[in-house]
Order: structure tokens, then sequence, then C-alpha cells
């Protein structure tokens, strides 16, 4: 079992950047391939960047691509969001994921294929 912390989020001005941590419990954080979802209010979970359990693969929504990136520190268990060129539509709470994986290459797109979650951490974006 692993336990997930995020950490990061706060009030930032549009065209900003910010990063997110995702700290992880245990001594197993290599077993996990990880992603970051988010939720903003009155809308359902998105899907926002996830990478392999190797960190040698990774993937981010449209939505954010070539704003956001995601990687890993496995020395430290930990798994960052830098985000930049936010934008007030970036506004949610953003929660990291870990998922148990046999794959060191594979990400996954979807929360149902999760096993672990964060509290999550809200990111404001003002104009």
């Amino acid at each position: 079992q692993v336990q997930l912390v995020e950490s990061g989020g706060g009030l930032v001005q549009a065209g900003d950047s910010r990063r997110l941590s995702c700290a992880a419990s245990g001594r197993t954080f290599s077993r996990y391939a990880m992603g970051w979802f988010r939720q903003a209010p009155g809308k359902e979970r998105e899907f926002v960047a996830a990478i392999s359990l190797s960190g040698s693969r990774s993937y981010a929504a449209d939505s954010v691509k070539g704003r956001f990136t995601i990687s890993r520190d496995t020395a430290k268990n930990t798994v960052y969001l830098q985000m930049s060129s936010l934008k007030t539509e970036d506004t949610a709470v953003y929660y990291c994921a870990a998922k148990v994986s046999s794959s060191i290459i594979s990400y996954y797109t979807s929360s149902s294929e999760y096993d672990y979650w964060g509290q999550g951490t809200q990111v404001t974006v003002s104009s």
C-alpha cells in the first residue's frame, strides 16, 4: 500500500508557472506508474498527465500538452507536475494517483485504472 500527499497548490496569476509535488510513502515507489488528475467545480475528474514506473515514458492531455510536464524522482519517492503558462481554466483540485504496474513502460490515462489517490491540492489561477 502507498500513501500519497500532494503539495504546491495555491493562488497564481494567469501566465505563471507552478510545480506540484506528490510524495509517496513506503519503499515500493518504483512499482507504481503515476498520474495526475484534476477536478474543477461542477465538472468530472479529468486526466492531466501520466508517467510510467521507469519514468521513460509519459503522456499529457491535449489541454495541457506543451504547458505541463510530469516527472518522477525515485530516490525521493516523488512525482512532480510542472505547470507553465497557466490559464484560468486550469483552476481545479489536482490529485496524484498511483497504479501498481508490471510494465516499466506503460502509463495509464483512466482514473479507474489507479489504485491509490492523494487528498488533492487546490490550484487557483486568477486573470
